[in-house]
């Protein structure tokens, strides 16, 4: 990351006796392109090799680049090597394993124009993707590949290509050095929210725990005159209606979300999963799902029933979209279309994933019937707007020593559903075999959902780079 913006070690892979003016074209509008989509990037001078327009070819030039990325090492997020011809795997090679960045790697290739390939204008690029790859695969370093084998490099598909390969850079990049916070234990009912701390930590992944009653007291100790919490209780009334019966309850709401808020700054969290079911409740007298979903309007996604590894498949949903994520329960059928199911939870959806100003905090309603209306407000109650979702879930499968994840996309209808809570009716294709394959691999209820259809990022970051078992639905790769 440079300058806050994602940064990208460049290399223009060629071969002298190709024409030099087609790899200068290839690098300008290279750069151009990653520039225009808010990236940074580093690559060699223009006169830094032989062969001139900053391309790499012997040894000596692989060298030279991989100094250079080393010394940009906590910069650079992941390698883009372009070739505008068949270009030389010696320097390409040499310059991603001398560098030792453990980044993602994108390989890109051009295509020849078939009326042009006379040997001032060919370029065998297409081949020459397969000797780099080859070379990487032998290197053991991992690869991803663009949409097609081939492209022009004014083609719109390199953007499409580089903002995925930014999203898998992220997703890798940050959950191989995550902290996950833990805000109370694990509810007594929810033995499927259990998970391996140590199985996560050998991802890269940790867990930050806190007791619930530290984060009480001081949401207890903050002053009705605190600025933040008087600018909290604004922003609460400009996030969702609230009913004027409650208003007074509102204050001890807005003092958890302030606590909850100082404890994520303080401790450096990317993500959260926090108790609530039941004993915030009893013993603070508010539930916080308007909390939890500000937070994620606020990129710290947060998982509710401390379901920890929730908590990182919203992470990475989020990464991998840069959109506010979701976790829901799948819970309810449609009898006439087996591939409907209303997604589900109490009420701590994000308002980006609503995807409407319709919002209302209300009592939670399971436990507003056992405990009282007053003790459990601060649920949101809304019906999720229609657009495409994806889908993503990741569970530490202790007894097999490791973990394993489920991945798709869908839909999200307009279908109406009579139910208090956030409601997401959603349609998946051959929703019936994905349950079973939930079911017979012993993952949780819970599933992340996100807005857009980023299930090629996860799939290349897990696949390629994480190393988890995944299963992914309807795979559109494999289709293709």
């Amino acid at each position: 990351m440079k300058n806050g913006k994602q940064c990208f070690g460049v290399i223009i892979g060629t071969r002298a006796y190709f024409n030099s003016e087609l790899a200068r074209d290839v690098k300008t509008q290279l750069l151009k392109v990653i520039s225009e989509l808010g990236y940074e990037y580093v690559i060699l001078p223009e006169d830094a090799t032989p062969t001139g327009s900053s391309s790499i070819e012997t040894l000596e030039d692989g060298v030279k680049c991989a100094r250079l990325f080393r010394e940009h090492r906590d910069e650079i997020d992941g390698i883009i090597v372009s070739l505008p011809n068949f270009g030389y795997e010696i320097g390409i090679i040499n310059a991603i394993s001398r560098a030792e960045l453990h980044v993602p790697v994108l390989v890109q290739a051009c295509d020849d124009d078939n009326d042009k390939v006379d040997l001032d204008s060919r370029r065998d690029a297409f081949c020459g993707k397969i000797s780099v790859c080859n070379n990487l695969y032998q290197y053991g370093i991992p690869y991803s590949l663009t949409s097609l084998h081939t492209y022009s490099i004014y083609s719109e598909d390199l953007m499409k290509d580089l903002r995925r390969f930014a999203g898998v850079c992220a997703v890798v990049g940050t959950l191989r050095h995550c902290r996950i916070g833990q805000i109370g234990t694990r509810p007594l009912g929810f033995n499927t929210c259990r998970g391996s701390e140590k199985l996560l930590q050998r991802s890269g992944i940790t867990v930050v725990p806190a007791d619930l009653s530290e984060l009480i007291f001081a949401a207890q100790e903050i002053d009705d005159n605190d600025p933040a919490l008087i600018r909290k209780l604004q922003d609460i009334h400009a996030y969702a209606k609230v009913p004027a019966t409650y208003e007074d309850k509102l204050r001890t709401q807005a003092k958890f979300g302030v606590a909850v808020e100082n404890w994520v700054r303080e401790n450096q969290v990317d993500a959260v999963a926090l108790q609530c079911w039941d004993s915030l409740e009893k013993n603070y007298g508010a539930a916080p799902c308007i909390t939890m979903a500000m937070l994620g309007d606020m990129g710290i996604p947060c998982a509710c029933e401390t379901d920890i590894t929730g908590a990182v498949s919203m992470l990475a949903l989020r990464l991998a979209s840069s959109n506010a994520p979701a976790l829901a329960d799948w819970n309810n059928n449609f009898a006439d279309d087996r591939n409907t199911c209303v997604c589900t939870h109490c009420g701590n959806f994000p308002k980006s994933f609503i995807g409407n100003d319709d919002l209302k905090l209300t009592p939670l309603g399971v436990l507003g019937r056992t405990l009282g209306k007053v003790r459990t407000f601060g649920a949101i109650d809304a019906k999720v707007s229609a657009g495409n979702f994806t889908f993503f879930r990741i569970s530490t499968d202790d007894p097999a020593g490791k973990i394993r994840a489920y991945l798709g996309e869908g839909t999200i209808t307009d279908q109406p559903y009579g139910m208090d809570g956030c409601i997401a009716v959603t349609h998946v294709d051959k929703l019936q075999r994905l349950m079973k394959h939930i079911c017979r691999n012993g993952f949780e209820h819970h599933v992340a959902l996100v807005r857009g259809e980023v299930a090629g990022v996860l799939k290349d970051a897990i696949e390629n780079y994480l190393g988890w078992d995944l299963y992914v639905h309807n795979d559109k790769d494999e289709e293709a």
